[in-house]
């Protein structure tokens, strides 16, 4: 037999497993609206799906972390009572099952979503809810999915250790880990020590926004001193790589490439990389999708995941993350396989529920995509 196509019909089958996806930057254009409607917002910049969606997305073109981040002021302000985040959620499983996932990691910032008078156990309880269901319905519809979710810190806020607490309350309840996210520059993670060492003395998982907008200082920390399990996006670890003149991003071979010291204890401690590549071309951490350094890291054996950050403000999906990394660098089948292992073992569920879904589900279905 041959390998399928790498079109997009047999990439929307391929089984994937997202670590790096935000609830409130992957809300339908939609429900935006009808949210809107319901609670009374009335900023939105525009008052119909397909226009709203576009706005979204130039919007958040501007190559900038902070323009970009503005965009949320809309999604949060329809997300803040019970039914509305529990039907984001829900809406989330199917978008995401739809799309072939079969384990995401969702993170959400519950002190963004207290407007209405929830408390923060009553914001991750209806989230929680909104998975659930969402769960069952993917399931009833032959597209099992695994969600698991984050509680993020805004890291400009004082809400860290509070938030941390929080992550450990609903431990084994659907909360597998904590975040901080939000502006880089002036809120370095070093500024949260308190929620990291509660995190960690509750045996307790956690990722950190580094290496985006601000870059290697804010790895450095992140690693040295907070101790993280994994690096949200992480992707200006390139600029403690030093590589061999004529190379291009696209590459085959990266022989020669000399590794600084942060760049080494990444690759050497096989610290997971949540590369977000439609992304970190909006934000401005890299120019283009052709000079992304994804191709590099890969084949210096970086532990690189694929991930979507904000499908909305993006406008992408997994599929398409995909699509974008087999154009630009010429991937096949069993580089997408690697590329979801990574990120299936980097995951924060136990070891034998990783297992179990990388035999189960991941091998099987690339292996029939590989023929």
């Amino acid at each position: 037999m041959t390998p399928r196509p790498l079109d997009p019909q047999n990439l929307a089958l391929a089984p994937k497993a997202l670590l790096h996806d935000h609830l409130d930057g992957g809300l339908r254009p939609a429900t935006v609206l009808e949210l809107a409607r319901d609670c009374g917002y009335t900023e939105l910049p525009a008052d119909d799906a397909e226009s709203l969606a576009t706005w979204f997305r130039e919007a958040a073109d501007s190559g900038s972390l902070e323009r970009y981040l503005e965009t949320f002021a809309h999604t949060v302000a329809v997300m803040q009572t019970a039914s509305s985040l529990e039907r984001v959620a829900r809406e989330c499983v199917e978008d995401l099952a739809a799309d072939g996932v079969v384990y995401a990691e969702v993170r959400f910032a519950p002190e963004q979503h207290l407007e209405s008078g929830l408390t923060l156990d009553e914001v991750v309880e209806s989230v929680l809810a909104g998975f659930a269901k969402g769960e069952v319905d993917a399931a009833g519809q032959g597209r099992p999915i695994v969600m698991r979710c984050l509680v993020t810190a805004m890291r400009h806020a004082a809400r860290s250790r509070e938030i941390a607490e929080l992550a450990v309350r609903f431990a084994g309840r659907g909360v597998v880990g904590f975040d901080i996210a939000g502006a880089e520059a002036g809120n370095p993670p070093t500024r949260h020590l308190d929620a990291f060492e509660y995190m960690r003395a509750n045996n307790a998982r956690f990722t950190i926004h580094a290496g985006e907008a601000f870059g290697l200082p804010s790895i450095h920390e992140a690693l040295a001193h907070c101790g993280c399990d994994r690096l949200g996006h992480g992707v200006r670890v390139i600029d403690d790589i030093t590589l061999p003149p004529g190379l291009t991003p696209a590459a085959h071979s990266f022989a020669g490439a000399v590794l600084g010291d942060i760049a080494a204890t990444v690759r050497d401690k096989r610290i997971p990389l949540e590369l977000c590549p439609s992304s970190n071309v909006q934000t401005g951490a890299v120019p283009s999708l052709a000079e992304h350094p994804f191709n590099i890291l890969a084949r210096l054996r970086f532990r690189v995941t694929v991930n979507t950050d904000n499908r909305l403000m993006s406008d992408t999906s997994m599929s398409n993350e995909f699509k974008v990394l087999v154009d630009h660098f010429g991937y096949g089948w069993a580089d997408l396989e690697r590329f979801t292992v990574n990120a299936m073992k980097s995951s924060f569920l136990h070891f034998d529920e990783r297992i179990r879904i990388i035999d189960e589900v991941i091998k099987p279905g690339y292996a029939v995509l590989l023929g």
